[in-house]
């Protein structure tokens, strides 16, 4: 069974959707420290929206 171009391309672009969404995560994460903050809970209220949109 081989993907076809377009398999390829949603694929692509489902991976960087998701890149640009964990580096988003990790600068929050990373001002947050800098900032001497707990890193907000945006994890679970991010994929409670993710799940909804599915």
């Amino acid at each position: 069974m081989t993907s076809t171009p377009r398999d390829d391309d949603e694929k692509r672009a489902r991976l960087a959707a998701a890149l640009r969404e964990n580096l988003k995560r990790r600068k929050a994460q990373a001002r947050a420290r800098r900032d001497g903050a707990e890193p907000a809970d945006e994890t679970a209220s991010q994929n409670q929206a993710e799940t909804s949109r599915s």
